[in-house]
């Protein structure tokens, strides 16, 4: 079982409550669930059904709002982010690839 250490340095734990999650966004709770439906984040549900957030997913919220907040749409907004993390992911995984290659030919 994690320790409690182990969790706040976590940045998928869903230690957040949806007011306070929106509190540091600094977003409504409102939203948090569009971006839900939007399928950009997609919370953790406690055993009693309620929606918690992680430090990750409050990123994301965090860059959705900006961008709704400077007029992109909130579907729009949530694609880009969808978009540039996938791209992310790419680009680290093409590094990966060539540091193991030179490892290799080394």
């Amino acid at each position: 079982m994690a320790q409690p250490d182990d969790m706040l340095n976590d940045d998928d734990y869903p230690a957040y409550t949806m007011g306070r999650a929106a509190d540091i966004v600094g977003a409504s709770q409102d939203f948090l669930r569009r971006l839900d439906e939007a399928k950009l984040i997609i919370p953790f549900r406690s055993a009693g059904g309620h929606r918690r957030y992680s430090r990750y997913q409050l990123r994301l919220a965090a860059r959705a709002r900006e961008m709704v907040d400077q007029g992109t749409a909130l579907e729009a907004a949530c694609r880009i982010i969808i978009l540039e993390d996938q791209l992310e992911e790419a680009l680290q995984h093409h590094r990966d690839h060539e540091c193991r290659q030179r490892a290799g030919a080394a």
